[in-house]
């Protein structure tokens, strides 16, 4: 028979391992739950801390716009002065430009650089100081440290959604003989996908009722230009030398299509002796190149036009790219074949900073003169339309005032 302190030694012992065990249990879950706790602290605050400095970078670049803003205005006349000159040496230098085109004030900087503006520009929401010196604002640590710009650029990109179209200016450092079209690219794709539904070149594919969302899009793409003197009547001719000074060319995706093509030889519109009636070349829209996948491509479609001297001879005194997205949205990019782009679409660095966390972003910014509005369309429209008038070269023919669209 067991004696009874012996039973009660028994069960105090079982106790004592039941209480340690469940201290130990609950002290797991806690540390765990602790460690979930902080891993989700940390990378909420990783996260808000390179939304933070992205944010900064942003800054930066809107900056950098009214930097360039400042350029066109005060340096687009020809002869630069010293302060055109200062902007245009000192574009690659950290924050430089930004400070000598007067967007920021050398006293506002916020860095121990003065204003020499090598160092960071601080975003914050109040420039005031206190008796030490520093910021009264401590509810941001955030500034843009670098930004770096490039006039002259290889390329200018975009992107277009179905039936819109871009305006470009065909400005470069030296004379344009040649344009490269790219579009349609990865990001056009839907879901993850890189294949191309490129179609093959024939004839009944040029009008169809359906456009699958994996087929680049047909490109209008519509040439512009002026020499040194011309009349209106030049638009609509092209001499017997294939000097032209208006074209268009519909770019239809196609497997094995041309890689290059004479741009006065496909225009829909006239012949290249000048016809009004298209010969049946130039009937039909251009069968461009096109790849059936974009992976390790930048872009599915390529064609390289050559483009015509204008009338009456000399060197274009002002030329215009007009890409309008047909069936289908596209990103593109336009090249001068070894020419750069001279002011047409800068490009931005910018590198932001938040607390530790450092974000770098590159932008393009498209320049556009403002004394010179491109025009888009005369008239554009998603609804309905009721046009019932007339005009001709000598009168205006009022319609009637039952016309419903």
């Amino acid at each position: 028979m067991k004696s009874m302190s012996s039973t009660q030694r028994q069960s105090g012992a079982v106790s004592i391992f039941m209480v340690i065990f469940a201290i130990l249990l609950m002290s797991v879950v806690t540390i765990g739950f602790l460690r979930i706790m902080t891993s989700d602290q940390n990378k909420a605050t990783g996260n808000d801390l390179a939304q933070s400095a992205y944010d900064s970078s942003q800054a930066g670049v809107e900056d950098a716009k009214r930097a360039l803003l400042w350029y066109t205005r005060n340096c687009s006349g020809g002869t630069l002065d010293a302060d055109c000159g200062a902007f245009l040496a000192r574009l690659e230098n950290c924050n430089e430009s930004i400070i000598l085109s007067g967007v920021i004030d050398t006293g506002d900087l916020g860095d121990t650089a003065g204003g020499t503006g090598t160092g960071e520009i601080k975003v914050q929401q109040s420039t005031s100081v206190d008796v030490s010196g520093e910021s009264t604002d401590k509810a941001l640590d955030q500034a843009y440290t670098c930004v770096k710009m490039v006039l002259d650029t290889d390329d200018v990109i975009g992107s277009l959604t179905a039936n819109q179209s871009a305006f470009i200016p065909l400005i470069g450092t030296d004379q344009i003989t040649h344009v490269t079209v790219e579009w349609f690219n990865d990001d056009d794709i839907p879901g993850n996908s890189t294949a191309v539904d490129t179609p093959t070149p024939t004839i009944s594919q040029q009008l169809i009722d359906t456009w699958p969302a994996n087929r680049p899009p047909v490109m209008r793409t519509q040439f512009m230009q002026v020499g040194s003197s011309f009349n209106l009547s030049d638009f609509d001719s092209t001499t017997a030398s294939s000097e032209s000074n208006a074209n268009t060319v519909f770019l239809y995706p196609a497997t094995s299509g041309f890689n290059n093509a004479v741009i006065t030889e496909r225009d829909i519109r006239k012949d290249p002796s000048g016809n009004s009636v298209p010969d049946a070349a130039g009937s039909a829209p251009l069968p461009a190149n096109c790849e059936t996948s974009v992976a390790g491509r930048d872009y599915a479609c390529s064609i390289t036009l050559e483009l015509p001297t204008p009338v009456r001879g000399g060197q274009a005194a002002t030329s215009y790219l007009r890409l309008t997205s047909m069936y289908n949205l596209s990103h593109y990019r336009i090249s001068l074949n070894g020419v750069k782009f001279r002011n047409v679409q800068p490009s931005v660095d910018s590198t932001g900073r938040a607390n530790d966390v450092f974000r770098r972003v590159q932008s393009r910014i498209s320049l556009y003169d403002t004394t010179f509005p491109y025009p888009d369309a005369a008239l554009d429209t998603t609804g309905a339309l009721c046009k019932d008038f007339g005009v001709t070269d000598r009168q205006y023919i009022a319609g009637s005032t039952s016309c419903i669209p």
